[in-house]
């Protein structure tokens, strides 16, 4: 009863005691009692993370997953990431965390299992991706790609401004940003109340829809706007890098796109003409040809935007998941190896030649210039990427040269793969993924072809073959042939006509005067020397009629005749050492005998004013 009593005391005095506190005192005790449960949660959740991250994780067994292959058992989403999320930290301390007689590669194997259950992809392509980017940066990339990326269209400035552009379309209710500073015709649609692909800017052709992406290849080309400038797309469907193109053109200069399927270039061509592009050639032909039989060393700039597996588009694509295999990528990898040859070939050779600086600045892309290649690809894939440019680096290795992408932003590219080492340039490169850049994954090369001895000793002896063929064809057609001046002169100067006017007129007076056989070679000679600017016609037969009758009139006539066979032989000459001409040189005659009458008599005054 004391000790009761004493309690009541007590509860009264701290009744008492608390009543009689201040308010600032009481305030203070209850901002002490909170510091005091703070202090033991952090305790508690701090013992709580000791025990998650000393821990070890215990891997699921055998039997249990058989049975989720069997699908005997169905593991919730929430159960699977939070067995990747396990394992993954295991994996950052795995010394320290790992179960004992388990190997890494029994947690990658598991891993790779659940995250193709979870994620959905094929457990061969999600080795293949977790080769290239580890376990880590491989689930950021995999949940990136489920997410979809932002929409981002390119202004047209054939037609329009940007700035024009997002007011435009900020009158229609769109909420639009800059897409970034590399560059100066994207922009960042937020959100929009009305379809982008269905404004009447879209249809006037003032802008295209566009990933961020697929600008970077374009901007890496360097192009610059001349009417001497000439372009080609390997794989230009459905025309929207071809589009980019054409607009840093400014519709000068010629840019061929070219694509392996006509059906394709149905879509490349409308929306050039929705675009207003005016300088660009469509064709569809096999892009492994392009360099080597169409169009040999025939381009300033080339563009290959490659097919390849699609790894770095999951999330417009998402039946890549399931579709993709290692098998179908390394056929792409083939196929690619040849397009980046082609394309190679059919650029033309970087040169320094002594030209003077005035033709330079009239040919602005002429030999002295430099000649790009760029290789893209919508993947991630070291067997579409660095491989297939170590491939064209060691088939051209006095040609080609890896350079900067003057691209500010990416990943460097890969010099080593697993065992395989690529050429140190390839850092040049660049790599853009989803899960760092927020944008569609790609990859960007760019090569500079370059002209060295070998090219060109060989360019030399194809260019003799092609001068022979031709001087072979000009003798065998005769003068049916029309040839300009530059190759009249080589064609004279190969061939000796002297000589065979000497042969000539040997067979055709040896019947005269030992005389008269010296007075010949003189003359021969001078008439040689203007023979190259007369148009003779040659008739055999009438020549020998009119030889008879003045051989006859020198036997009857004595040594006033000597005279006249000199006239005689001299137009022999002139007409024997003619070399031949071409038929559409020769004017039409007359059918006026008035006409042609004058024109006798003066061809006749002339050779006697000669001799």
């Amino acid at each position: 009863d004391n000790d009761d009593n004493n309690n009541d005391i007590d509860d009264d005095s701290s009744c008492t005691s608390s009543s009689s506190l201040l308010q600032v005192e009481k305030e203070s005790k209850r901002i002490q009692k909170e510091l005091k449960m703070e202090q033991m949660e952090a305790d508690a959740e701090f013992q709580h993370t000791i025990s998650q991250h000393t821990s070890i994780y215990n891997l699921p067994t055998m039997e249990q997953l058989q049975k989720e292959q069997e699908n005997s058992i169905i593991l919730p989403p929430s159960e699977l990431r939070d067995r990747i999320d396990s394992i993954l930290e295991v994996l950052t301390d795995f010394k320290a965390r790992r179960q004992p007689h388990r190997s890494r590669s029994d947690y990658i194997a598991i891993l790779t299992n659940t995250m193709s259950d979870l994620y959905g992809y094929i457990p061969n392509l999600l080795e293949h991706i977790l080769s290239i980017l580890g376990p880590n940066e491989t689930h950021e990339f995999l949940l990136a790609s489920e997410q979809t990326r932002p929409l981002v269209i390119r202004t047209n400035t054939l037609r329009t401004r940007r700035k024009d552009l997002a007011a435009a379309l900020l009158k229609r209710g769109a909420i639009l940003d800059p897409l970034a500073t590399w560059s100066k015709v994207g922009l960042l649609i937020q959100s929009s109340p009305v379809p982008i692909g269905a404004t009447p800017e879209y249809l006037a052709g003032h802008y295209a829809v566009q990933g961020a992406a697929s600008l970077c290849p374009v901007l890496a080309l360097d192009i610059q706007p001349s009417p001497k400038l000439q372009v080609l797309d390997v794989a230009s469907a459905p025309g929207g890098k071809t589009g980019y193109i054409a607009q840093l053109m400014r519709n000068m200069g010629v840019l061929v796109a070219n694509d392996a399927k006509k059906e394709r270039q149905k879509a490349t061509i409308a929306n050039l003409q929705r675009l207003g592009v005016k300088n660009t050639i469509s064709c569809f032909h096999d892009g492994r040809k392009l360099g080597t039989t169409l169009f040999p060393r025939r381009f300033h700039r080339v563009l290959l935007d490659a097919p390849c597996s699609g790894l770095g588009v999951i999330s417009r694509d998402p039946s890549v998941k399931m579709r993709r295999t290692l098998d179908d990528i390394q056929k792409c990898a083939v196929l690619q190896k040849e397009l980046i040859l082609s394309a190679f070939d059919a650029l033309k050779f970087t040169t320094t030649s002594s030209k003077s600086s005035k033709h330079k600045q009239n040919a602005q892309y002429s030999e002295s210039t430099t000649t790009i290649l760029v290789y893209s690809t919508c993947s991630i894939s070291v067997l579409e990427n660095e491989e297939v440019v170590q491939y064209l680096l060691q088939k051209r290795p006095s040609n080609a040269k890896l350079v900067p992408t003057n691209l500010d932003f990416g990943k460097p590219g890969f010099t080593r793969y697993q065992q395989k080492r690529f050429h140190p340039s390839m850092a040049l490169t660049r790599r853009f993924y989803p899960h760092v850049h927020n944008m569609d994954g790609f990859y960007v090369a760019k090569i500079v072809k370059l002209k060295s001895s070998s090219s060109s000793s060989s360019e030399e002896k194809d260019g003799m073959d092609m001068n022979m063929d031709m001087d072979v064809n000009m003798e065998t057609n005769g003068s049916s042939i029309t040839t300009d001046n530059n190759t009249n002169n080589n064609t004279n100067n190969n061939i000796d006509w002297a000589a065979r006017v000497q042969e000539a007129i040997v067979a055709q007076t040896h019947h005269d005067q030992p005389q008269n056989d010296k007075l010949h070679p003189t003359k021969d000679k001078n008439m040689t020397s203007n023979s190259n600017n007369t148009k003779v016609i040659h008739n055999k037969d009438k020549k020998k009629k009119s030889q008879k009758k003045r051989k006859r009139q020198t036997q009857t006539e004595g040594e006033g005749a000597t005279e006249t066979q000199t006239q005689t032989h001299t137009r022999k000459a002139m007409a024997i050492s003619v070399p031949p001409t071409s038929s559409k040189d020769k004017k039409k005659k007359s059918t006026n005998a008035k006409m042609n009458k004058p024109r006798r008599q003066k061809v006749a005054v002339q050779a006697n004013m000669e001799s």
